[in-house]
Protein backbone atom coordinates (compact mmCIF):
# COMPACT_ATOMS: atom_id res chain seq x y z
CA UNK A 1 0.00 0.00 0.00
CA UNK A 2 1.61 3.23 -1.29
CA UNK A 3 0.57 5.70 2.03
CA UNK A 4 2.28 8.84 0.27
CA UNK A 5 -0.12 8.38 -2.52
CA UNK A 6 -2.56 8.09 -1.03
CA UNK A 7 -2.95 11.14 1.99
CA UNK A 8 -1.18 13.19 -1.29
CA UNK A 9 -4.39 12.08 -3.13
CA UNK A 10 -6.57 13.40 -0.40
CA UNK A 11 -5.06 16.25 0.00
CA UNK A 12 -5.35 17.18 -3.39
CA UNK A 13 -9.05 16.16 -4.07
CA UNK A 14 -9.81 18.27 -0.47
CA UNK A 15 -7.75 21.58 -1.65
CA UNK A 16 -10.72 23.10 -3.84
CA UNK A 17 -12.56 23.07 -0.82
CA UNK A 18 -10.42 24.79 2.27
CA UNK A 19 -12.10 27.62 3.95
CA UNK A 20 -14.93 25.27 4.46
CA UNK A 21 -16.66 25.48 8.11
CA UNK A 22 -15.89 28.25 10.80
CA UNK A 23 -12.96 28.75 12.90
CA UNK A 24 -13.87 28.93 16.60
CA UNK A 25 -14.52 32.28 16.75
CA UNK A 26 -15.37 32.49 21.02
CA UNK A 27 -11.10 31.99 21.66
CA UNK A 28 -9.62 35.24 20.33
CA UNK A 29 -6.29 33.85 19.38
CA UNK A 30 -8.13 30.89 17.56
CA UNK A 31 -10.45 33.44 15.19
CA UNK A 32 -7.38 34.80 13.48
CA UNK A 33 -6.13 31.29 12.01
CA UNK A 34 -6.36 31.06 8.12
CA UNK A 35 -9.07 28.63 7.41
CA UNK A 36 -7.38 27.38 4.06
CA UNK A 37 -5.54 25.05 5.45
CA UNK A 38 -5.14 21.09 5.80
CA UNK A 39 -2.34 19.28 6.93
CA UNK A 40 -2.40 14.94 6.99
CA UNK A 41 0.69 13.51 9.30
CA UNK A 42 0.93 9.04 9.43
CA UNK A 43 3.36 7.35 11.85
CA UNK A 44 3.57 3.67 11.19
CA UNK A 45 4.27 1.55 14.10
CA UNK A 46 6.83 -0.09 11.67
CA UNK A 47 8.32 3.51 12.04
CA UNK A 48 7.59 5.16 9.05
CA UNK A 49 6.42 8.85 8.60
CA UNK A 50 4.23 10.31 5.75
CA UNK A 51 3.22 13.87 5.57
CA UNK A 52 1.20 15.78 3.01
CA UNK A 53 0.04 19.34 2.95
CA UNK A 54 0.55 21.72 6.22
CA UNK A 55 1.82 19.06 8.02
CA UNK A 56 4.46 20.81 9.62
CA UNK A 57 2.40 24.17 10.64
CA UNK A 58 1.88 24.14 14.19
CA UNK A 59 -1.84 24.49 15.61
CA UNK A 60 -3.31 24.53 19.17
CA UNK A 61 -4.20 21.31 19.47
CA UNK A 62 -7.06 22.07 22.10
CA UNK A 63 -8.63 19.31 23.35
CA UNK A 64 -6.80 16.33 21.40
CA UNK A 65 -4.44 17.37 24.52
CA UNK A 66 -7.39 15.32 26.81
CA UNK A 67 -5.66 12.05 25.96
CA UNK A 68 -2.32 12.60 26.96
CA UNK A 69 -3.72 14.48 30.41
CA UNK A 70 -6.28 11.18 30.45
CA UNK A 71 -2.91 9.06 29.99
CA UNK A 72 -1.22 10.46 32.93
CA UNK A 73 -3.60 10.79 35.35
CA UNK A 74 -4.57 7.15 34.71
CA UNK A 75 -0.97 6.80 35.26
CA UNK A 76 -1.50 8.67 38.93
CA UNK A 77 -4.53 7.30 39.93
CA UNK A 78 -5.53 4.18 38.06
CA UNK A 79 -8.98 3.21 37.48
CA UNK A 80 -10.42 5.45 41.01
CA UNK A 81 -10.85 8.16 38.33
CA UNK A 82 -13.85 6.51 37.20
CA UNK A 83 -15.18 7.03 40.66
CA UNK A 84 -15.00 11.07 39.47
CA UNK A 85 -15.83 10.71 35.67
CA UNK A 86 -17.77 8.60 33.48
CA UNK A 87 -17.30 6.55 30.48
CA UNK A 88 -20.15 6.96 28.61
CA UNK A 89 -21.14 9.33 25.55
CA UNK A 90 -22.81 12.94 26.22
CA UNK A 91 -24.53 13.63 23.58
CA UNK A 92 -24.63 17.02 24.84
CA UNK A 93 -22.08 20.24 23.38
CA UNK A 94 -18.77 20.08 25.07
CA UNK A 95 -18.97 22.47 27.60
CA UNK A 96 -22.46 21.76 28.51
CA UNK A 97 -23.68 22.68 32.10
CA UNK A 98 -27.25 20.81 32.09
CA UNK A 99 -26.10 17.41 32.04
CA UNK A 100 -23.50 18.16 35.19
CA UNK A 101 -26.45 19.52 37.31
CA UNK A 102 -28.64 16.68 36.81
CA UNK A 103 -25.55 14.31 37.17
CA UNK A 104 -24.49 15.89 40.50
CA UNK A 105 -21.14 17.42 38.86
CA UNK A 106 -19.56 14.33 38.17
CA UNK A 107 -18.89 14.48 34.56
CA UNK A 108 -20.49 11.99 31.43
CA UNK A 109 -16.57 10.92 30.10
CA UNK A 110 -13.15 12.57 30.46
CA UNK A 111 -13.14 14.23 27.16
CA UNK A 112 -16.06 17.14 27.32
CA UNK A 113 -14.69 20.17 29.06
CA UNK A 114 -16.38 19.42 32.54
CA UNK A 115 -14.51 15.33 32.33
CA UNK A 116 -11.26 17.37 30.85
CA UNK A 117 -10.71 19.26 34.10
CA UNK A 118 -11.73 16.87 36.18
CA UNK A 119 -8.73 14.97 34.84
CA UNK A 120 -6.72 18.12 34.81
CA UNK A 121 -7.43 17.95 38.40
CA UNK A 122 -6.66 14.54 38.97
CA UNK A 123 -2.66 15.55 37.27
CA UNK A 124 -2.77 18.51 39.17
CA UNK A 125 -2.35 16.93 42.71
CA UNK A 126 0.77 17.14 44.56
CA UNK A 127 2.06 19.96 42.55
CA UNK A 128 1.93 23.47 41.90
CA UNK A 129 0.27 24.21 38.77
CA UNK A 130 3.64 25.45 37.18
CA UNK A 131 5.05 22.14 37.66
CA UNK A 132 1.66 20.51 36.58
CA UNK A 133 1.94 21.99 33.16
CA UNK A 134 5.99 21.70 33.09
CA UNK A 135 4.95 17.65 33.33
CA UNK A 136 2.28 17.62 31.10
CA UNK A 137 4.80 19.19 28.59
CA UNK A 138 7.44 16.88 29.35
CA UNK A 139 5.03 13.88 28.71
CA UNK A 140 4.64 15.39 25.11
CA UNK A 141 7.99 15.81 23.87
CA UNK A 142 8.73 12.26 25.17
CA UNK A 143 5.38 10.89 23.79
CA UNK A 144 6.71 12.87 20.08
CA UNK A 145 10.63 12.52 20.71
CA UNK A 146 10.88 16.60 19.83
CA UNK A 147 12.12 19.03 23.00
CA UNK A 148 10.72 21.60 20.13
CA UNK A 149 7.07 21.48 21.77
CA UNK A 150 5.68 24.61 22.99
CA UNK A 151 2.28 26.04 24.45
CA UNK A 152 1.36 29.35 22.85
CA UNK A 153 0.93 31.84 26.03
CA UNK A 154 -1.51 34.14 23.41
CA UNK A 155 -3.73 31.51 22.97
CA UNK A 156 -3.75 30.30 26.87
CA UNK A 157 -3.92 34.31 27.51
CA UNK A 158 -6.37 34.33 25.23
CA UNK A 159 -8.71 31.16 26.50
CA UNK A 160 -8.34 32.46 30.26
CA UNK A 161 -9.69 35.87 29.07
CA UNK A 162 -12.64 34.22 27.59
CA UNK A 163 -13.04 30.79 29.49
CA UNK A 164 -15.96 31.78 31.65
CA UNK A 165 -18.09 28.84 30.54
CA UNK A 166 -15.15 26.54 32.24
CA UNK A 167 -15.42 28.55 35.01
CA UNK A 168 -18.63 27.84 35.84
CA UNK A 169 -18.24 24.52 34.83
CA UNK A 170 -15.14 24.15 37.36
CA UNK A 171 -17.28 26.20 40.39
CA UNK A 172 -20.34 24.11 39.88
CA UNK A 173 -17.83 20.87 40.23
CA UNK A 174 -16.09 22.18 42.90
CA UNK A 175 -19.67 22.84 44.74
CA UNK A 176 -20.17 19.55 44.43
CA UNK A 177 -16.60 18.50 46.00
CA UNK A 178 -15.73 16.72 42.79
CA UNK A 179 -12.61 19.48 42.35
CA UNK A 180 -9.87 19.46 44.87
CA UNK A 181 -7.88 21.79 44.24
CA UNK A 182 -8.47 26.06 43.86
CA UNK A 183 -10.49 26.51 40.78
CA UNK A 184 -8.03 28.67 39.23
CA UNK A 185 -5.27 26.75 39.77
CA UNK A 186 -7.10 23.62 37.72
CA UNK A 187 -8.34 26.25 35.08
CA UNK A 188 -4.81 27.71 34.80
CA UNK A 189 -3.05 24.55 33.62
CA UNK A 190 -6.14 23.41 31.90
CA UNK A 191 -6.08 26.69 29.52
CA UNK A 192 -2.32 26.22 29.19
CA UNK A 193 -2.65 22.40 28.05
CA UNK A 194 -5.21 23.02 25.78
CA UNK A 195 -2.76 25.57 24.54
CA UNK A 196 -0.46 23.44 23.05
CA UNK A 197 0.86 24.01 19.63
CA UNK A 198 2.13 20.64 17.58
CA UNK A 199 2.49 20.17 14.10
CA UNK A 200 0.35 16.99 12.76
CA UNK A 201 4.07 15.33 12.22
CA UNK A 202 4.51 16.05 16.07
CA UNK A 203 1.07 14.78 17.30
CA UNK A 204 0.95 11.39 14.83
CA UNK A 205 4.34 10.71 16.51
CA UNK A 206 3.33 11.35 20.01
CA UNK A 207 -0.15 9.29 19.27
CA UNK A 208 1.99 5.82 18.37
CA UNK A 209 1.99 4.49 21.91
CA UNK A 210 -1.71 3.91 21.55
CA UNK A 211 -1.38 2.45 17.96
CA UNK A 212 0.97 0.06 19.26
CA UNK A 213 -0.39 -2.05 22.34
CA UNK A 214 0.77 0.94 24.97
CA UNK A 215 4.66 0.46 23.48
CA UNK A 216 6.20 3.71 21.73
CA UNK A 217 7.34 1.60 17.98
CA UNK A 218 10.09 3.46 17.90
CA UNK A 219 12.08 3.24 21.37
CA UNK A 220 10.49 0.10 22.36
CA UNK A 221 9.64 2.01 26.10
CA UNK A 222 6.12 0.97 27.78
CA UNK A 223 4.20 4.17 27.96
CA UNK A 224 0.92 2.13 29.28
CA UNK A 225 -0.07 -0.89 29.42
CA UNK A 226 -1.53 -3.07 26.46
CA UNK A 227 -4.94 -3.45 28.04
CA UNK A 228 -5.08 0.43 29.08
CA UNK A 229 -4.12 1.52 25.84
CA UNK A 230 -7.19 -0.49 24.20
CA UNK A 231 -9.61 1.32 27.12
CA UNK A 232 -8.37 5.09 26.05
CA UNK A 233 -8.91 3.80 22.37
CA UNK A 234 -12.25 2.69 23.35
CA UNK A 235 -13.10 5.87 24.63
CA UNK A 236 -12.00 8.01 22.00
CA UNK A 237 -13.91 5.74 19.73
CA UNK A 238 -17.08 6.26 21.87
CA UNK A 239 -16.41 9.77 23.12
CA UNK A 240 -14.16 11.42 21.33
CA UNK A 241 -16.05 14.39 19.18
CA UNK A 242 -18.21 15.01 21.50
CA UNK A 243 -22.14 14.95 19.94
CA UNK A 244 -20.57 14.28 16.86
CA UNK A 245 -18.72 10.72 18.19
CA UNK A 246 -21.22 8.42 16.67
CA UNK A 247 -21.12 10.05 13.66
CA UNK A 248 -17.56 10.29 12.99
CA UNK A 249 -17.40 6.12 14.20
CA UNK A 250 -20.13 5.73 11.63
CA UNK A 251 -17.75 7.39 8.50
CA UNK A 252 -14.01 6.57 9.72
CA UNK A 253 -14.68 3.97 12.23
CA UNK A 254 -11.11 4.74 13.95
CA UNK A 255 -10.54 6.05 17.79
CA UNK A 256 -10.38 9.67 17.58
CA UNK A 257 -9.73 12.88 19.57
CA UNK A 258 -10.65 16.47 18.04
CA UNK A 259 -9.94 19.86 18.93
CA UNK A 260 -11.41 23.24 18.33
CA UNK A 261 -7.87 24.53 16.59
CA UNK A 262 -9.28 22.15 13.57
CA UNK A 263 -6.73 19.23 14.40
CA UNK A 264 -8.02 15.54 15.03
CA UNK A 265 -5.82 12.40 16.22
CA UNK A 266 -7.05 9.06 15.08
CA UNK A 267 -5.60 5.71 16.01
CA UNK A 268 -5.36 2.83 13.61
CA UNK A 269 -4.93 -0.04 16.39
CA UNK A 270 -1.86 -2.26 14.84
CA UNK A 271 -1.22 0.06 12.39
CA UNK A 272 -0.64 3.81 12.74
CA UNK A 273 -0.99 6.95 14.38
CA UNK A 274 -2.90 9.33 12.45
CA UNK A 275 -3.07 13.33 12.74
CA UNK A 276 -5.23 15.74 10.15
CA UNK A 277 -5.11 19.29 11.00
CA UNK A 278 -7.57 21.89 9.11
CA UNK A 279 -9.49 24.84 11.07
CA UNK A 280 -12.62 25.26 9.57
CA UNK A 281 -14.82 23.54 12.05
CA UNK A 282 -18.56 21.75 11.59
CA UNK A 283 -21.48 22.44 13.59
CA UNK A 284 -20.30 20.69 16.52
CA UNK A 285 -17.15 21.80 16.86
CA UNK A 286 -14.92 19.26 14.78
CA UNK A 287 -12.99 19.76 11.48
CA UNK A 288 -15.21 19.59 8.58
CA UNK A 289 -12.36 18.39 6.36
CA UNK A 290 -9.91 17.03 8.82
CA UNK A 291 -13.11 14.37 9.29
CA UNK A 292 -13.28 14.03 5.66
CA UNK A 293 -10.25 13.39 4.95
CA UNK A 294 -9.89 10.86 7.49
CA UNK A 295 -13.20 9.07 5.95
CA UNK A 296 -11.69 8.55 2.57
CA UNK A 297 -8.63 7.19 4.41
CA UNK A 298 -9.89 4.84 6.15
CA UNK A 299 -12.30 3.84 2.65
CA UNK A 300 -8.49 3.96 0.91
CA UNK A 301 -6.41 1.63 3.45
CA UNK A 302 -9.06 -0.73 5.19
CA UNK A 303 -8.00 0.44 8.22
CA UNK A 304 -11.73 1.00 10.41
CA UNK A 305 -11.79 -1.05 13.32
CA UNK A 306 -15.04 -2.81 11.83
CA UNK A 307 -13.51 -3.79 9.15
CA UNK A 308 -12.41 -3.38 5.06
Amino acid sequence: MDIQAIIDDISTALRPRLGEGSVASYIPQLAKVDPKQLGIAITTVEGETFVSGDADIAFSIQSVSKVFTLTLALGKAGETIWKRVGREPSGSAFNSIVQLEQEHGVPRNPFINAGAIVVTDMVLSGHQPREAIGEILRFLRYLADDETISIDEAVAASEQETGYRNRALANFMRGFGNLEHPVDHVLGVYFHQCALSMTCRQLARAGLFLANHGRDAMTGHSVVSPRRARRINALMLTCGHYDGSGDFAYHVGLPGKSGVGGGIMAIAPGKASIAVWSPGLNKVGNSLLGAEALEMLAARTGWSVFGA
